[in-house]
């Protein structure tokens, strides 16, 4: 008796491309890249036997494997047409999974494995550990001490966390925002968000958003010896002790609707003078345009000279009166206050205390440290500051574009 005649697969060049990508990726495995060759093979209009003979496998594999795509090929199909490419995605990975089994039974209950977890969320000191973060062994031992099971293996209490999406022995550091007035912080924080959307038509119209910090004691480290170059299965190898030359301090503006990094200040410190200085030489690029600097509170960005400053190329005359007794310049509240003017052609816009994940520059600092600071040798201060200009000038003409920005001001959580 002959056997029917397999409905063919005939596949869209969205699916098509999308199966040639997962062939290509380097974390598909080896039954996964046989199951698409399969379905490619499948869609060639290759008989189930040359399938099997082409890629040396059974018969009743190949068969399977046809089946397992034809029954979700209808939900593809309604996921491509509806522009649901993550759905698509999704669908056809599951397509090519195993389904569950049943296997044998398991030795531990849910219950006992749901105490297991919760064991990992106290503190090991209310059971009169003194550590600081459980490790699978100490949870095993704590588990049969406390009865929950009569014998289990470390490797299983691991087996149980990776599951439940759980890493005890790891944390993270973040800073609790305690601000006193939470409406305040929320404008703060919007209206630096409304900035960062409104800086790249503000750019046209000849108004420039820049993201401004400091980034200092950066260490000239020199190495004691050279690296060891990478081998196969070796990465580079570098040497541990190092000679100290002294540090830097860098003064970078991120121009946030084009992406560079303009007028960068490296110096020995970071005073009131040496950023009035630097925000000088920013502003003399264009001085007849609007500048909005976005700065945190630090003392130096609301001081004395800045106020000066602002005042004299605004072409102001009004009495600022006296530092720490009157006027504009009586504290830091009324410069910040000054300073922010939106009458004014150099204003500053500052982020909320304790926020400055808001300030962009802030994530272009992270990129200069994995390009250049982490792995080089510097064998003095001139040499440390004359590769970050080096750098900056590569970077803003390879790789310089605007974040893309996507907090818009929302609460956040822990």
């Amino acid at each position: 008796m002959s056997r029917l005649k397999p409905k063919p697969i005939v596949l869209t060049d969205k699916l098509r491309e999308l199966l040639k990508q997962l062939l290509r990726r380097q974390k598909s495995s080896q039954q996964q890249v046989r199951r698409i060759k399969v379905v490619l093979l499948s869609d060639e209009q290759l008989s189930n036997r040359g399938i099997a003979r082409q890629l040396q496998l059974t018969l009743q594999t190949v068969r399977r494997w046809r089946r397992r795509w034809m029954e979700v090929s209808q939900a593809m199909r309604t996921a491509e047409e509806n522009g649901d490419t993550k759905h698509l995605r999704q669908l056809v990975l599951e397509a090519l999974e195993d389904h569950p089994r049943s296997g044998n039974p398991g030795v531990f209950t849910p219950e006992q494995i749901c105490q297991i977890v919760a064991i990992g969320c106290e503190n090991p000191q209310d059971s009169n550990r003194p550590i600081s973060h459980w490790t699978a062994r100490e949870l095993a031992d704590e588990a049969i001490k406390r009865g929950v099971v009569s014998g289990i293996s470390p490797r299983t209490v691991g087996r149980f966390f990776k599951e439940a999406n759980l890493k005890p022995h790891l944390c993270r550091y973040w800073l609790n925002a305690n601000y006193d007035d939470p409406q305040t912080f929320n404008e703060q924080v919007t209206a630096v968000c409304e900035t960062y959307a409104m800086a790249p038509a503000a750019h046209e119209q000849g108004t420039h958003v820049v993201s401004t910090d400091e980034m200092t004691g950066i260490q000239a480290l020199e190495r004691i010896h050279p690296p060891l170059p990478m081998k196969p299965n070796k990465p580079e190898r570098r040497e541990f002790e190092y000679r100290r030359h002294g540090t830097q301090t860098l003064i970078a503006n991120f121009h946030v609707a084009t992406g560079e990094v303009i007028s960068p200040t490296v110096s020995q410190t970071r005073t009131e003078e040496d950023f009035v200085e630097h925000i000088k030489r920013t502003v003399e690029i264009d001085p007849q345009a609007q500048w909005i600097f976005v700065t945190d509170q630090l003392n130096t960005h609301k001081s004395e000279a800045l106020v000066r400053f602002v005042a004299e190329h605004c072409g102001l005359d009004d009495d600022l009166g006296v530092k720490g007794k009157s006027g504009i310049l009586q504290s830091m509240e009324t410069r910040a206050a000054f300073l922010q003017d939106p009458a004014h052609r150099v204003r500053f816009l500052y982020t909320p205390k304790h926020a400055s994940w808001l300030n962009q520059v802030e994530i272009w600092f992270g990129i200069l440290v994995r390009k250049l600071l982490r792995r080089a040798s510097f064998s003095s201060k001139e040499e440390l500051r004359q590769r970050i200009l080096e750098f900056i000038d590569y970077f803003n003409k390879t790789m310089a574009k605007p974040f893309r920005w996507t907090y818009a001001g929302r609460p956040l959580t822990c």
